[in-house]
């Protein structure tokens, strides 16, 4: 038994947040059908980096991993009889996920009005960039704009007032928003059980992004002032720092310098430190942590990361290696806890895909199957829908739907 395998979800999306909360769904057991336009969603067949090896640039596995275990529907909503087959689809759903801001929402009847009309025990989940009140509503956002810039991330994350502002990694803040949207739809779920009516729930990649930062939030909504820089020289605690080690990896440490401090000072081959006389407390070392730190980096110079770690793990430490992602797809606590499961697609063979964060103990909440092919599932989704076969087969002859698969 999968937790959601009641449940049947209906996805008018594209790109990648709101795709990714319907995969969580669907590898939680629910029917996730995602209503398609005759082009596809936007992120089909886009994506190919050039650090893959041509022998992989076959498979799209960028759009699979946020569209593994759905059923696709091609629908074209610019005709009405489309928009009908959108509100037969969700006549028998528990769910309807869109990421189309309200105004297109409203032009296409898909908005929660019409939507709870169809379906009055519906939970209508929308995904938006800025939210869908306020003078920026109409506003389109991805996660390097709405998370990462508007929220205040990147200018957090620099180096210093005077440093250039990072670049975002792919779509880290449409996953994150995308398990926000998760919760709401989940909790709108048991209130509408609760209550026998349709729910209204909806998640921002700027709201979600604002919450990642709250615990600095929770003092700059209150002073309203920049937040201190993360240079490692103004640092409070040398021992809540990172370094680089002999071979050029960087290590990060968590440790209280109350404490630990002279463990740590013993442990990286620095004893001189505690006997000097700008580093003999607290309020010395923050005063003078531009040389405390050059001398911590001389000492971890010393060694190689890997060297560094039985050390580390012997003292009670509480660090981490600063892996690259290659590394983590290899690291043994990573196999040890699932995050990299194997699919199966009939053209390549078996490839690894990435787990989504939720463990439960009686229940397997792994990736089913890969993504599907566009149109792949139309007429199934249809038939079950309701919709007469022959309006059906009049549908795909007036190119308001297509389908890809095997014909009935």
């Amino acid at each position: 038994m999968r937790p959601l395998d009641d449940i049947t979800v209906v996805e008018v999306d594209g790109w990648m947040a709101a795709p990714s909360c319907g995969a969580m769904l669907a590898d939680l057991g629910a029917r996730v059908i995602k209503v398609e336009p005759p082009q596809g969603d936007p992120m089909r067949n886009t994506q190919r980096p050039p650090k893959l090896p041509d022998e992989l640039k076959s498979f799209d596995y960028q759009f699979d991993v946020d569209n593994r275990g759905k059923e696709s529907v091609v629908v074209d909503l610019t005709d009405e009889r489309g928009v009908e087959v959108v509100h037969a689809l969700c006549q028998r759903a528990d769910v309807f996920l869109c990421n189309l801001l309200s105004e297109r929402q409203e032009r296409f009847r898909l908005d929660p009005a019409s939507l709870l009309s169809v379906n009055p025990k519906l939970v209508h989940a929308t995904f938006t960039g800025y939210g869908t009140t306020g003078p920026e509503a109409w506003r389109p956002g991805f996660d390097v704009t709405a998370f990462f810039a508007r929220s205040g991330l990147l200018d957090a994350s620099r180096e210093g007032p005077d440093g250039v502002i990072p670049m975002a990694r792919p779509a880290q803040g449409d996953h994150t928003a995308g398990l926000a949207l998760f919760g709401a739809i989940v909790s709108g779920l048991r209130l509408a059980e609760r209550t026998g009516e349709g729910q209204v729930v909806e998640a921002s990649l700027y709201g979600t992004a604002v919450w990642t930062q709250a615990t600095d939030f929770a003092i700059t909504a209150m002073d309203r002032k920049p937040v201190n820089p993360r240079e490692r020289e103004r640092q409070i605690q040398a021992s809540r720092n990172r370094y680089r080690c002999g071979d050029g990896r960087w290590v990060v440490f968590n440790i209280p310098e109350e404490s630990k401090w002279p463990g740590f000072c013993e442990t990286i081959g620095a004893p001189d430190i505690l006997e000097d006389e700008r580093f003999v407390d607290l309020t010395s070392r923050f005063r003078n942590m531009q040389a405390l730190v050059a001398r911590v980096d001389a000492a971890l110079a010393e060694k190689t990361r890997d060297e560094w770690a039985p050390l580390f793990d012997e003292a009670g430490f509480v660090w981490a290696p600063a892996l690259g992602l290659h590394e983590v797809v290899d690291d043994p606590q990573a196999e040890a806890i699932g995050l990299f499961p194997t699919l199966t697609d009939d053209t390549i063979g078996e490839y690894r895909t990435v787990a989504n964060p939720m463990v439960f103990q009686t229940a397997d909440v792994l990736p089913r199957s890969g993504a599907p092919d566009l149109g792949a599932d139309t007429r199934d989704a249809l038939t079950a829908a309701g919709i007469d076969p022959d309006e059906i087969e009049a549908l795909l002859a007036a190119g308001v739907i297509a389908h890809s698969g095997p014909a009935n």
